[in-house]
Formats: C-alpha cells, structure tokens, sequence
C-alpha cells in the first residue's frame, strides 16, 4: 500500500514530467469509478503536485489568455492500495486509467493518467488536505515532532507502540510495512507502551539523531578483528591426541596398561630405535615385560674382569 515515501515520490515524478509540458481540454473519468467527476477545461494550462503523509494534491493551473478564464484547480488524492500516477501516450493509455489529464496537441499528444487497479483510490475536489492528520513526517518534521510530545497525555498512547504509530493524528504518512521497518531497525518491542518508549524524547534535542532509539540498545559500531574477542572468550586449543597405544591395542599385543604415572616422560617417539633409553635420574628404570611380538633387546657383552688373566677365583 502507498504510505508517505511513495506518495512523496509520486509528487517528484509528476513535476518532473509535467515541466515544460502544456495541457488542454477537459479531464476525463473512467466510466467505472465511483470517484467524482473532475468539472474543468482550459485551452492551456499547467499541472503541479505537492505530497503531505498520505495524500497528494495535484493543481491544475490555467496559462495567462488561456480560454475560458477560470481559477485554477487543485484535486486531493489518497492512493488506496494500488494507486499511482503514469505519463502514456494518449493512444495507447495503460489499463484502470481512471483519470485522464491530455496535453495540448500542438505536439505528439500525451495523458497524465492516475491508474487504481483495486480501485481503492479517491480524490476530491476543492484541494484541503483531510482534516484531523497530523503534519507531514517527511516534510514537517519540527511540527511532527512537537504534536507528539505536545500530546503525550493523549490515550492513544495508552496503547503499544505498533498501534499508536499508525495513529494519522500524529504519524501521517506511516503505514503497516514503515512501523515494521522502524520498530525492527531500532529494536523496540512492538507491544511496549507507546508512552514509555516516546517520552524519552523529551530529554532529548532536536538535532540528535535516532528520536526512537530503544532503551538499553547497544552500540553497533563494527570491532576490529582483535578486539572482537576478550582473554577470557578466546577458546583455548584442544589437547593434543593421545599418543599412547589405546587399551585395545595393549590388550591384544599382551602388553600392561600404563598408567598417567608409569607413562615414559624421557624420550619421544622420533628417537633411534637402537639407542638405550637413559633412565632419569633418581628413579629406576622397569625392564617391560616381553612377548612373543616384541623386538628382542640387545644384551650388553660382560665387562672383563678385574682380575689378571690364567688366575681363577678357587
């Protein structure tokens, strides 16, 4: 559904088009609205559009010498669901074309066309905007911001934030989908109080940015990559694996089961296989026990003896 920012946009679209582009003749109705019937002619005239929340007001201004000599117009719009303005050829109008407006045709001829395919759009005659909507979001945000606060009191505040935001009495132009995107973006609670989550606002000037910003909401100013994690959340890396043969493998090879206490702490894995272990100092060195799978240990040859050679112990 068009809310405030599309109505503002089609404002921009009409005034651009229409620059330097000349009207004339009448303005014609589809025979299925149900919207009046727009009462002007002129040999020449101009076309300007203004948007305020919800509405558009689209004047029609007649030239200097332009014939007859009229006032000019102005026609309030509010879009429905589906309403918006096209600028076509005026031989090839798109569908649900409900009101026409046809350039002079003095060149090729073209139609301002305001198209409603649900048919939910209006527009009234005279050029008031609807009485009981508050200023415009977008365009009068002092005023905005002052019947807020000014109205605090009022009981629409009694009620959540996500009803009282689509209250046109003090947000005219916001809809369903902009009270989502401002409640999501600011991170309030849809069904907190809408009195609690404003009357911070009144402690705050003008100029801050974020009038709605949510209590307690931390900053989302991005880290650095080394400042993203503290000592005390880095995660320490894990253990290396146990390089010890598991139980199993001990169990079938026949070999005891080492405890933490009678595991080696001397000499790794990667040493010569033919080097003697040096045992460590203070403590005795175990002979492990051997089975039919293990290798055979060297026997040191016997030291000679002491004794001098050809006597024997009697």
């Amino acid at each position: 559904m068009p809310e405030g920012p599309e109505l503002h946009l089609a404002s921009h679209f009409v005034n651009e088009e229409c620059r330097g582009l000349v009207f004339s003749g009448c303005v014609e109705k589809s025979p299925v609205s149900r919207n009046p019937e727009v009462p002007f002619e002129s040999s020449a005239y101009h076309i300007s559009a203004l948007a305020r929340g919800k509405e558009l007001r689209l004047t029609l201004s007649p030239l200097p010498g332009a014939q007859p000599p009229r006032e000019p117009l102005a026609l309030v719009f509010r879009f429905g669901m589906t309403g918006s303005f096209q600028l076509a050829p005026s031989d090839v109008l798109p569908p649900h074309a409900h009101l026409r407006f046809y350039t002079a045709p003095s060149g090729p001829r073209l139609a301002l066309c305001f198209v409603d395919i649900r048919r939910f759009g209006h527009w009234e005659l005279g050029g008031e905007w609807q009485p009981g909507r508050g200023p415009c979001v977008l365009l009068e945000y002092e005023q905005f911001r002052e019947n807020v606060l000014r109205n605090l009191a009022d009981k629409a505040f009694d009620r959540p934030i996500c009803e009282a935001l689509l209250d046109q009495r003090f947000f005219n132009g916001i809809g369903n989908y902009l009270r989502a995107e401002i409640l999501h973006r600011l991170r309030i609670p849809p069904f907190e109080k809408a009195r609690t989550v404003l009357e911070a606002l009144q402690q705050r000037r003008l100029g801050d940015p974020g009038p709605l910003a949510p209590k307690g909401g931390k900053s989302r100013k991005k880290k650095s990559k080394g400042a993203r994690q503290g000592p005390e959340d880095r995660v320490e890396d894990p253990p290396p694996p146990n390089k010890s043969p598991s139980k199993t493998r001990r169990a079938r090879r026949g070999l005891p089961e080492q405890t933490t206490a009678q595991q080696p702490k001397g000499p790794s894995l990667q040493q010569d296989p033919e080097a003697p272990p040096v045992p460590e100092k203070g403590k005795r060195r175990r002979r492990p026990a051997t089975s039919g799978h293990h290798r055979p240990q060297k026997v040191k040859a016997d030291t000679p003896s002491l004794e001098p050679e050809g006597t024997s112990a009697s």
